[in-house]
């Protein structure tokens, strides 16, 4: 973050300054919202929840080193030496200063969203447009309300591109982030089943990302659809933005051909392009990898990289820690860590990279997915039919939901298949069904903290 000053904050967010300081071109260069991680000479912006109130943090912030705050009330005290700015809003204060902070970079702003691989996305492009440019980007999950104005308050002068990643679970949560951002690029991965139970249908959801083009100029703006999925593909005619497809149909601009997986350790193709024609090398499995290296092609073109330039970048990729991390062990066994998230197009994208992980024995560790509502029980059996189909020889289904992939699972013939309640149900099952020359693939939705059972996983097998 570039120095600014108090007097700048408070114009930018209409607040109001408290108590008796008064030195008003003292400069911050941070900002930060977790009380428990004091940052000495920085902004402290206490958030609001309805579980939790930042205010009764402020002072302890400000005693770890803290410059001053954000506040939503009037302080009984205020400790001399610190600033206190009163603002109707602290969440709100920190979009509107991320949002005005934004506007002294002149650069290109590229947001990407969708249903699936939004993050994976998000790395690819940043890595590919980072053989070229000084980028910004997403850190993790930070895509929402406060994680992205957060993001956008670490730009310096020296970047010359940012890569943000929007995530949503209702309606208006896009349109709030396009807001700020007020992308030159959007980029929609696909439209899936994530947050079905919020908004109902695909349609829907269809329609919440589409938010992402709201404060684009249509002028100057580019949107990037996936050409492959049907929602996004019916989607062009009606933007009046300049509009690119990716994927592996004919006529799309930019598309994969010849594509070879290497086992468990890329995936290679041929990138197609209206500009050129050149071979890539993905460093990560599975087919669902060629979306990424596409939308990075077609950002990265847009900017003037070369064939050569693009091919170097997604080199340079690496997944974002618990991503399909391929975790090789001793006796030939191979953990697929795949538990940052799920949903039903991940899972299968995940089962997919298992069945074709080689002649060993295959074994699903999957978990429960959540926010699919009513669809639920029928978007489980899903997952569990597709196994047998894909020829998984052992499931481990833990968790209430997850017991509908088990009944599919054991309906489609899947060898061994068993179901647990509780991840301490499964782990002694899991050690158990560990065998020389296993690959365990291990997925579910956050809040299932699947890691423990990878945790699990390393602790029983020899290390490589």
């Amino acid at each position: 973050m570039e120095p600014i000053t108090i007097r700048e904050i408070a114009e930018a967010v209409n607040g109001k300054l408290l108590g008796g300081f008064t030195d008003l071109d003292r400069t911050v260069t941070h900002v930060f919202t977790d009380s428990r991680k004091p940052d000495p000479g920085a902004l402290f912006i206490p958030l609001v929840g309805e579980r939790f109130d930042g205010h009764a943090f402020i002072e302890a912030a400000l005693e770890g080193g803290a410059a001053g705050c954000f506040t939503q009330r009037e302080r009984e005290s205020y400790l001399p030496g610190k600033f206190y700015i009163k603002v109707g809003n602290t969440q709100r204060a920190l979009r509107d200063l991320a949002r005005w902070y934004k506007q002294k970079f002149p650069i290109p702003f590229i947001a990407i969203t969708g249903s699936v691989g939004k993050t994976t996305t998000k790395d690819m492009v940043a890595a590919v447009l980072g053989e070229k440019f000084k980028v910004l980007k997403t850190e993790g999950n930070f895509n929402n309300e406060v994680g992205l104005p957060l993001t956008l308050l670490r730009l310096n002068s020296t970047h010359q591109l940012c890569v943000v990643e929007m995530g949503m679970n209702h309606f208006g949560e896009i349109e709030y982030l396009s807001a700020i951002v007020e992308p030159d690029v959007a980029v929609i991965t696909n439209i899936g089943d994530s947050h079905i139970e919020n908004l109902g249908s695909r349609e829907n959801i269809l329609k919440a990302k589409c938010e992402i083009f709201s404060h684009m100029d249509p002028a100057k703006g580019c949107a990037i659809l996936n050409g492959d999925d049907p929602l996004l593909s019916g989607l062009r005619p009606q933007l009046p933005f300049a509009t690119v497809s990716v994927g592996t149909g004919e006529g799309l601009e930019y598309r994969a051909e010849d594509v070879i997986a290497e086992g468990e350790k890329s995936v290679r193709c041929r990138i197609v392009t209206p500009r050129e024609t050149f071979p890539v090398e993905i460093p990560a499995v599975g087919s669902h990898m060629l979306y990424p290296a596409l939308t990075a092609a077609a950002v990265a073109e847009r900017f003037g990289m070369t064939g050569e330039e693009i091919a170097r970048g997604v080199l340079r990729f690496a997944p974002t820690k618990m991503r399909m991390n391929i975790l090789k062990r001793g006796e030939s066994i191979t953990i697929l860590n795949d538990t940052y998230n799920a949903n039903p197009q991940s899972m299968r994208a995940a089962v997919e990279v298992l069945a074709k992980s080689g002649d060993g024995y295959k074994i699903a560790v999957l978990g429960d997915m959540f926010e699919l509502g009513s669809f639920a029980p029928a978007l489980h059996a899903g997952v569990g039919a597709y196994l047998g189909k894909a020829g998984i020889d052992c499931l481990l289904a833990v968790g209430e939901l997850a017991k509908h992939i088990y009944d599919a699972a054991e309906k489609a013939g899947v060898p061994d298949a068993y179901w647990c309640r509780t991840k301490e149900e499964a782990k002694p099952i899991l050690e158990e069904l560990v065998r020389p020359g296993s690959t365990i693939l291990v997925k579910a939705s956050r809040g299932m903290a699947f890691e423990e059972l990878v945790d699990d996983l390393l602790r029983v097998t020899p290390e490589a």
